[in-house]
Parts: C-alpha cells; structure tokens; sequence
C-alpha cells in the first residue's frame, strides 16, 4: 500500500506535468510575408514591387549567417537582391532594415534625402562593411547595399503574417547556413519572389508553384502574396494576419500598389505600343487582366505598425480576428469584385500553375 505522502508527492507531480503541458508555451513564433509596394523610375518600368521574408525567432549574426534570437530582439527581414558582392540573400534586424536605425526611437517621423543618406551611411560604417568594400550604393539603374536599409523611407509595405514552430525555424536556419549563399539572380524566373516562394514552400511544402496566368510563369510579389492567402484562408492553423508599415513621408512620393504582370502590361503605358503592335496580344492580356488579375489581399483597415509598435508583429491574434481580416475588401473595390476577393480559400483561383523542377 502507497503511502499518504507518497499519494501527495505522485498527485502533485501529476498536476505539475498537466499544468507544464496546458500552460507552458506552445513553442511558435511569427513569421511574415512582406509584399513592398513599387516606387521611383523602375517601379514605374517594373510595377511588382519587391517581396521579402520577416522572422521573429530568426536573427542576423551577420548579413550572411543567421542564429537564433535573444531576448529582446526582433527578428531578421531576409530577401534575395542584385549587385550585394554575389551573395543570394542577405539578413538584416527588422528596425535598420525598414528604417537605417537600431533603435526605434531613433526613427524620425519626416526625412529628407539628406537625413536618409546620414542614417543609411551611419548603418553601413557600423554593420554593414563585412559584406565588401567594393559594394556601391547603387545608383538610378542597379541596386547596391542602400537597398537593405531604410525601406520604409521609399516605399509602404503589407506584412502577411503566419506562424512557425521551434522546429521550423532551427531547421531553416541549419538549410540557409550550410547552403552555398552565391546569387543566380535573374528577374524574369530567380528572382526577389522566387526567394520568398522557395522559402514558404519549406515551411509549406509543395504549396507555391509559378502561375502561367497572369504572369506568364513568373513569380511576382502579389501572386505569391495571394497564394499565402489563400492558403491561410483553407488552413485557419497559420493564424493569418495583415499589417501595414506606412511610408515614412518626405523623401519620396508615396508608392503605387503592387501589379501582376497582366494587370503590369493592360494598365498601364505598356498597353498603347503593345495595341498598336499587335491588338490581339492587347485584348488577350486585358482579359486575362479581368479574369484572373484582380484579386484583392489587402483588408479595408489593416493594423497599421508604427516603430514603437512592431511588436504587434510578434503577438498572437485572436482567431476570430483572423477571419474578419481575411475577408475584408481594400478601399474602393467595386462591389461586384466581393465575392472574389472573398473566396480567396478555394482552388477556382484563375491562377494556373506550373511546377517548378529546381526545389
């Protein structure tokens, strides 16, 4: 016969392991999408935009070397760029990276080109250097290391947020650390969103494709964008959200919303020579535009992230929340586009998908 105090001791290490399991932390973190709106000359040559990755439980121990964050600190935004010493992909903190400062009360709330470039050259001498002497800044026709810090000051961008586990993060970190970081860069099939969609499909496996329509087998910003969102409406678990990082105004004009390539090609000045040219490719891009190009993924009013609130990246939402977000419409859509902004869950997308053969 057991004992009395040895019926305590079992019954309070059974109600210990109980509460360890129901009330210890669940080991997720927050990761996110980051879809950057186009701006300047070549956003209006090129109006994708640029697409990047935020992890809260990953750091940068240096742009090219990823470890585990500390206490305290706020993840790395990780992005494919051209012209960065050959490299294929480069960490950066979350606060240098939207805003050239480590600490977000030193994020100026107006700048102008010369406080941009005091803030941009204060962050290269400090962290920056270890990549190479001979990167440049680049200039108004090829991107250099001003490209990895400071982007809020160019350009808004929209944060798709999904949660990861412990085991996901660790094992991504191991795959980019051991992998050999050397750019392949091309813009029409390796490109800043081809980064992004190789890294989704590790924590998603098999889920992002390239889409023949609307964009001609390449992988843009807004497509895959739309393929997280539509896979997070079919799979509530990711715990989706939207945010918005305003541009910070002064330096620039405010960006323009992001464009597939149809919507690029029938929208906008592109659409008179290809006419004139050929008014058959015109009116097939113009359909295809309508019927597969507009899909909507920004919510009529996103938690917008100010940079003493970034923390929002990293707090969980409630669920609810979740799904009231998912369904809301952007500002001025029409009402017949309602119902296919709505239904972002199901497989009738109108994209058409191809495999890609080098993951």
């Amino acid at each position: 016969m057991l004992s009395m105090h040895n019926l305590r001791t079992i019954a309070f290490v059974f109600l210990a392991f109980i509460a360890f399991v129901f009330l210890s932390p669940s080991g997720h973190a927050q990761a996110a999408l980051l879809m950057e709106e186009p701006y300047g000359f070549f956003g209006a040559v090129n109006p994708t935009g640029h697409t990047a990755v935020y992890f809260e439980r990953i750091c940068a121990e240096t742009p090219t070397r990823l470890r585990r964050c500390q206490p305290g600190e706020l993840g790395a935004v990780l992005s494919r760029y051209q012209g960065i010493a050959d490299y294929d992909w480069i960490a950066i903190p979350l606060i240098p990276y939207l805003y050239s400062v480590e600490s977000a009360s030193d994020v100026p709330a107006e700048v102008n080109r010369a406080t941009v470039n005091r803030l941009r050259n204060r962050y290269h001498e400090a962290h920056l250097l270890a990549l190479g002497h001979s990167v440049s800044r680049g200039n108004f026709l090829h991107g250099g290391w001003t490209q990895l810090v400071g982007v809020s000051y160019e350009r808004r961008i929209y944060a798709f947020r999904f949660e990861t586990t412990e085991e996901q993060d660790d094992a991504f970190i191991t795959k980019m650390n051991a992998g050999e970081n050397r750019s392949n860069f091309n813009l029409l099939y390796n490109n800043c969103s081809d980064f992004a969609r190789r890294s989704l499909n590790f924590y998603f496996p098999g889920t992002f494709k390239r889409s023949v329509f609307p964009d001609a087998g390449m992988t843009t910003p807004k497509q895959i964008t739309y393929k997280l969102a539509r896979y997070a409406h079919r799979h509530p678990e990711t715990q989706m959200m939207v945010f918005e990082v305003p541009q910070i105004p002064g330096y620039r004009r405010l960006s323009r919303s992001n464009k597939s390539i149809a919507e690029s090609l029938a929208t906008t000045a592109y659409a008179v020579p290809i006419a004139v040219l050929n008014p058959y490719v015109a009116g097939g891009l113009f359909v295809d535009y309508i019927v597969r190009g507009r899909y909507h993924l920004i919510p009529k009013h996103p938690q917008k992230l100010a940079p003493d609130n970034l923390t929002a990246l990293t707090a969980p939402a409630p669920t609810e929340q979740n799904r009231e977000s998912a369904g809301e419409q952007a500002p001025g859509v029409a009402a017949n586009d309602s119902a296919e902004a709505g239904d972002t869950g199901t497989d009738n997308s109108g994209l058409t998908e191809i495999k890609d053969t080098h993951e």
